[in-house]
């Protein structure tokens, strides 16, 4: 299987697996706001086809970048980054998977991100849904912190709601010259969504 082929595959699994559609706005979102749009990647991000896709799909993406880290907000990225390191050794490239805490580890060195990375290494950040792009921006700005460099930004699926634009803002805010892309958008499914 190519790359297009399993891109196309994965967005299979995301439309089987993980998404919901209601013509009311019924399902709440974590900010709070209703939406007629549900995505719930835990069901691919975990899952072992999932995974392989994710993993291959979102290297082949990278690669080239050459990058020493990859994750993003735990709980979201972890699955991804996990899959992508993997799939980095598998092809003798390796990315250490990275894990930011939601909040500093409360005993030891105090830190917030986890990882064999250190301040100056160049990393990719990933989220497996942008909404309103927070817990990523939240990524961002710590692993900044972190005295890390931001070479990509990747999302499992963009919901198409204006988190890509705040997170654009976020990263041009601390300087970084960082692409953002999306795996699947939500056109995508909702293309498929009519098909069937």
């Amino acid at each position: 299987m190519d790359t297009t082929q399993m891109k196309r595959r994965l967005l299979e699994l995301i439309y089987k697996r993980a998404f919901k559609y209601s013509e009311a706005p019924v399902f709440k979102l974590v900010s709070g706001r209703t939406s007629s749009y549900y995505f719930n990647c835990k069901t691919v991000t975990l899952h072992p086809e999932g995974m392989y896709l994710i993993g291959n799909v979102i290297f082949s993406m990278i690669k080239d970048l050459r990058p020493a880290g990859i994750g993003g907000l735990t709980l979201g990225a972890d699955p991804l980054a996990d899959a992508v390191a993997y799939t980095s050794f598998v092809h003798n490239a390796p990315i250490e998977a990275v894990v930011v805490r939601k909040s500093a580890k409360p005993h030891g060195m105090m830190q917030w991100i986890e990882g064999n990375i250190a301040a100056g290494d160049s990393v990719v950040v990933v989220d497996d849904v942008i909404t309103t792009g927070k817990s990523t921006i939240e990524a961002i700005a710590r692993m900044h912190e972190a005295g890390l460099r931001i070479v990509k930004v990747i999302a499992l699926v963009d919901r198409q709601e204006g988190g890509y634009e705040a997170i654009a803002g976020k990263l041009k805010e601390i300087g970084a010259d960082a692409p953002i892309e999306s795996v699947v958008r939500r056109d995508d499914v909702m293309a498929l969504y009519r098909q069937r």
